[in-house]
């Protein structure tokens, strides 16, 4: 090792230059990572490989600027510096730093790292009076130079530069290493690849334009980061991330602060702040330092309707009660990402230098800025969406500079449309790789998998000795999850099993398969399709459990006192099993409900068979039932929370079609498999919790902020409920009396306000938070993770793998190799909520997609599709917000158009636009104008129109028009949903105790009875799920009777 010294020219925060000398290091030997090394190098795993025609070593300006065409995978071989690297950090900051740094540790990327700078024969001391662009070219260059000579010649090197003078000074300086500019790179290595020209040409342009900006300033320019730093800590400035209004994406965004200090009790979580001006060129999540204004120049939120998203002509209307609001003065983190864009028509872009070829494109999400970007190709875009990324902002453009990447399509076709809503939540689904295919297992008809013998016997084998069956949606291939239960000790003990696949079988930690599965981090579900997290050998094959087949599990069976349901014992481990029976929900509610149904699995047997099998799985389910109602009945009394939710499938035909939007219907076996699983899941989080007190991965639900409730409170109050807050409990026994006999849309309303003012649950590790903050405020469970479903969450995996440490620490084996430590399970957690969040979100656009393709074509006013009841939520200053139950649409319902007419209603209820007059108040608002008042009032049903309004830019959207202010007529012969499930359930409880005491009490007056009534426990009497239907069925009835009075 021989000691030098670097020489850094560095700037100060007050912008004077400083000379820093540094003691610097360097050795003889640093790892190549190649393949063809003849020298020994310690390269580690990830080496490049010896098949290529030449390694390619970039300048610090190709990464810097276009590191995107290094970034696609048919470009391999690459050799990035030490000094480019550093120079990335330095210009880009971490966030392009770290994006450069999860590329070099990507297996599926052939690059690697040269630490150039460490290595004394690539190091070079800068000469005096050398620019700092030279220096860092000869420095890469040297590196080049190194590579081939390290390597004996066997491997060409290109370095790339887009510095003419370096490609005229060292092009031919050495035999075999080549110096080249990026775009002659391409066309002699890389023709065909057209992306990469593409990229080459659109940034290439972006960075000409960007050269030629004004320098009149537009907005402020951003503090320096010390000062930002030291503003946080004493409290004058806020640290948040900014979260944009998309229904007023011009005038309104709100900073979500972080880390508030205690000089700041009187803010809130959020910070106004108004005007693009004031946002200073801040986008949509980015991560924002905040200056407040004066109290007296604080403002309110707008409580007018806007016509649409992203139309803010009544910002200036009447504001809610004054709120913190400032201005942002320095972005701590770029959260740019890549944005889906539409050109502008031909009509509105000739005022835009069309001849120049910049064009200002409108960005898909109402909350992102228009784009600036040049392009030779504005013509043929036309009506196409156009994937751009953001380059700068400079202080002296109203507009950010982007550029170009790849066309998506025409916009309005549906697989267009479907990749712009995965493309604008940061979903990439590409195909499994072939080298990630080699990873799976083999299952073919010439070729069937097998149980592993090793396997039989280091498992419990449950094959035999349990009836395992599934319960899921109709035609689901990915079976996460069984179910087993039976009577032991003679009827004494009931043993309850949750049995999961076994993924982490066939995924090992650190296998490409893994590092993929970990990069989407969930299944995405879309309203025609999903995207897996695994190949489809393991999600809809092997790791699936399907019916019939011997499959690898994770269990965890409960040993419960029979009458008391108190826990004995409790088994976690691997086992084998095959399940006897893959049912569907519908299926298998028909069969407690008694109703005469085909069981697949039972077609093929005789009718004795038949009849003793179906016996068999009927008495299964309701035990399952009996269990889940008392486990439902245990978190009730703990405070969890029945919340309700807008679910509505879209039902396709063959080709895809979309043919009705359909709601959910609430199955009480749904209820039951809920509950099997979330007990699953609470175990679970607890033996890891107290295996691995500081690194387990597990899920927690903080209680919301009180004043997220004030509409929940408000509304319910008008109906003269009263809704208490201040504990889950509390709130849940709230809920649960606040019933309308003769509305119960009321408290279903009522369950989504209350929804609506969660917080997020969240992953979380355990050595990152207090264990009081463990706490899931919704299902009322000091512990909880998620456990039960790992074909299709990552998380799952995780946690499957420290279980499987914490059962072998349990045997005296070691875990120390698969164990991940604090800080890399909180990076973990945060990446899988955003991905969760992420396919949320675009599950939720999926069906808006397919809710307006479904309405799209029809007259609101006579096709009867469009018509339908709606019950007014919430009252605006001009206008009321409204609910569609039959399918699942919440919009607003104008009564003051831009031209100032407001709704009036006739004697029969219908409506049209008069000249008049609107005014609110609390719980109604009423229209004037000269055919009378209009009163509209919360909770009120009313007759709506429901149409589609397109957009050339944007995703279509759903438009509610009040066509009458009377319930539509057909609304009567909709389903209500039930009401009172709780203390259902606890009544059934309560009545299945006292019948379990009572057949206690008989038991010595018993006559004999028969082989049957001895091994199923049920009298030729009338029984326990005969009493149990009947209450059911009576408790149905009631509520029918009420809705139509």
């Amino acid at each position: 090792m021989i000691k030098t010294d670097k020489i850094l020219h560095l700037k100060s925060s007050r912008g004077r230059k400083v000379r820093v000398v540094r003691e610097h290091y360097v050795r003889e030997r640093v790892p190549c990572f190649s393949a063809l090394c003849l020298d020994g190098c310690d390269n580690g795993d990830k080496v490049l490989p010896k098949d290529l025609t030449h390694y390619v070593v970039p300048d610090v300006g190709v990464v810097v600027d276009y590191l995107e065409i290094l970034e696609l995978r048919e470009v391999q071989g690459i050799v990035f510096t030490q000094t480019a690297c550093q120079a990335v950090q330095r210009s880009k900051g971490r966030r392009q730093y770290n994006r450069l740094r999860n590329l070099l540790k990507d297996p599926r990327h052939d690059c690697v790292l040269f630490a150039n700078e460490f290595q004394e024969f690539s190091y070079c001391q800068r000469e005096k009076g050398e620019s700092q662009e030279k220096w860092l070219t000869r420095c890469v260059h040297a590196a080049a130079v190194w590579y081939y000579n390290h390597l004996a010649g066997m491997m060409d090197v290109v370095m790339i530069t887009e510095d003419q003078d370096a490609i005229a000074q060292y092009g031919n300086l050495y035999s075999g290493v080549y110096v080249i500019s990026v775009q002659d790179y391409l066309q002699n290595f890389w023709s065909e690849l057209q992306p990469a020209h593409e990229l080459y040409s659109s940034i290439s342009q972006s960075l000409q334009e960007k050269e030629s900006e004004g320098t009149e300033r537009e907005f402020t320019d951003h503090l320096p980061a010390e000062v930002l730093a030291s503003g946080i800590k004493s409290g004058r400035y806020i640290q948040g991330m900014l979260n944009v209004n998309k229904h007023r994406a011009l005038t309104e965004a709100w900073v979500q602060t972080m880390g508030l200090s205690d000089k700041n009790t009187e803010l809130s979580s959020e910070v106004l702040v108004y005007g693009n001006k004031n946002r200073n060129r801040a986008v949509h999540g980015d991560i924002v330092v905040v200056e407040l204004f004066p109290k007296t120049e604080w403002r309110g939120k707008a409580s007018v309707l806007t016509e649409g998203p992203g139309d803010d002509k009544n910002g200036e209307d009447s504001q809610s009660k004054p709120v913190a609001t400032g201005r942002i003065v320095g972005i701590l983190q770029r959260n740019w990402r890549d944005y889906v864009v539409t050109f502008p028509s031909r009509e509105s872009s000739q005022s835009q230098s069309r001849n120049s070829q910049r064009i200002l494109t409108v960005p898909w999400d109402y909350r992102i800025p228009k784009i600036r970007i040049s392009t030779q190709q504005a013509d043929a875009l036309q009506d196409h969406r156009v994937v751009v990324r953001i380059d700068s902002w400079e202080s002296t453009s109203l507009y950010p500079n982007g550029h170009s990447v790849r066309v998506l399509g025409l916009a309005g076709e549906l697989e267009t449309e479907i990749q712009t809503i995965l493309l604008e939540n940061c979903i990439h689904v590409a195909a499994f790789s072939d080298a990630q295919l080699r990873e799976m297992p083999v299952n073919s008809p010439e070729k069937p998998w097998r149980v592993d013998p090793a396997q039989v016997a280091e498992r419990r084998d449950l094959r035999e000795s349990h009836m395992v069956f599934s319960i899921d949606p109709a035609g689901c291939e990915d079976v996460d999850d069984t179910l087993s239960v039976r009577r032991l000790g003679g009827g004494k003990v009931l043993e309850l099993g949750v049995h999961i696949a076994d993924v982490t079988h066939f995924v090992s930690e650190g296998s490409l398969t893994d590092l993929e599965a970990r990069a989407r981090a969930t299944t995405c579900y879309l309203a025609d399709r999903r995207y897996d997290m695994l190949p489809a050998v393991l999600s809809a094959d092997l790791c699936s459990l399907l019916g019939g087949v011997d499959r690898y599990a994770m269990s965890v069976l409960w040993e419960l006192d029979a009458h008391t349901l108190a826990v004995n014992k409790v088994w976690y481990g691997r086992t084998i099993i095959r399940s006897s029976y893959q049912l569907h929900y519908e299926l298998a509610q028909a069969l407690l409900n008694g109703v005469q149904t085909e069981v697949p699995e039972l077609s093929h047997l005789s009718p004795h068979e038949k009849d003793d099998k179906l016996v068999q799985l009927i008495q299964a389910l309701e035990m399952l039932t009996y269990v889940a109602r008392h486990l439902r009945v245990q978190r009730d009394q703990g405070g969890a929370l029945e919340l309700e939710g807008v679910e509505v499938r879209a039902q396709l035909d063959n080709d895809k079609n979309i043919t009705a939007l359909v709601p959910r219907q609430p199955l009480e076996i749904h209820e039951t498999v809920a509950e099997c699983m979330i007990y699953a899941n609470h175990w679970v989080a607890v033996k890891m919790q107290e295996t691995f007190p500081h690194q387990a991965l597990l899920r927690h639900h903080p209680p919301p902020r009180q004043e997220f409730f004030s509409q929940l409170v408000d509304s319910a109050k008008s109906k003269g409920f009263t809704i208490n807050t201040r504990s889950n409990k509390a709130l849940a026994d709230s809920l649960d009396q606040a019933v309308d006999p003769q509305d119960p849309l009321l408290n279903k309303l009522l369950r989504m306000m209350a929804t609506q003012a969660m917080s997020q649950a969240l992953y979380f590790s355990t050595g990152a938070i207090s264990q009081d903050q463990y706490y899931h405020y919704g299902l009322a469970l000091d512990r909880y993770t998620h456990f039960t479903s790992p074909i299709r969450r990552y998380a799952d995996i995780v946690v499957h793998r420290l279980l499987s440490a914490a059962i072998n620490m349990e045997k005296g084996q070691s875990a120390a190799k698969i164990l991940l430590v604090n800080k890399e399970v909180e990076e973990l957690a945060h990446h899988i909520n955003q991905k969760n969040r992420a396919a949320q979100q675009a599950q939720r656009l999926s069906t808006d997609l397919f809710q307006c393709l479904y309405f799209k074509d029809r007259d609101p006013h006579t096709d009867q599709c469009c018509i339908a009841d709606a019950v007014i939520y919430a009252i605006r200053d001009n206008g009321v917000l409204a609910f569609v139950p039959q399918y699942g649409v919440k919009g607003p319902v104008y009564l003051k158009n831009r031209e100032g007419k407001v709704v009036s209603a006739g004697q029969d209820g219908r409506c049209e636009w008069q000249s008049g007059s609107v005014r609110r108040y609390p719980n109604h608002i009423a229209t004037t104008s000269a055919a009378g008042t209009t009163t509209l009032t919360l909770f009120q049903h009313i007759t709506v129109g429901i149409s589609v309004q397109s957009s050339r830019s944007h995703a279509d959207s759903l438009i509610l028009e009040l066509l009458n202010n009377k319930p539509h007529r057909s609304s009567e012969h909709c389903q209500a949903p039930t009401q009172g499930r709780n203390q259902l359930v606890q009544e059934v409880v309560r009545l299945a105790e006292e019948a379990s005491q009572q057949a206690q009490e008989k038991a010595t007056r018993r006559p004999k009875l028969s082989k049957q009534e001895r091994e199923f426990c049920q009298s030729k009497s009338p029984n326990l799920y005969l009493l149990l239907e009947e209450i059911r069925e009576l408790a149905l009835m009631d509520l029918e009777c009420e809705n139509t009075t």
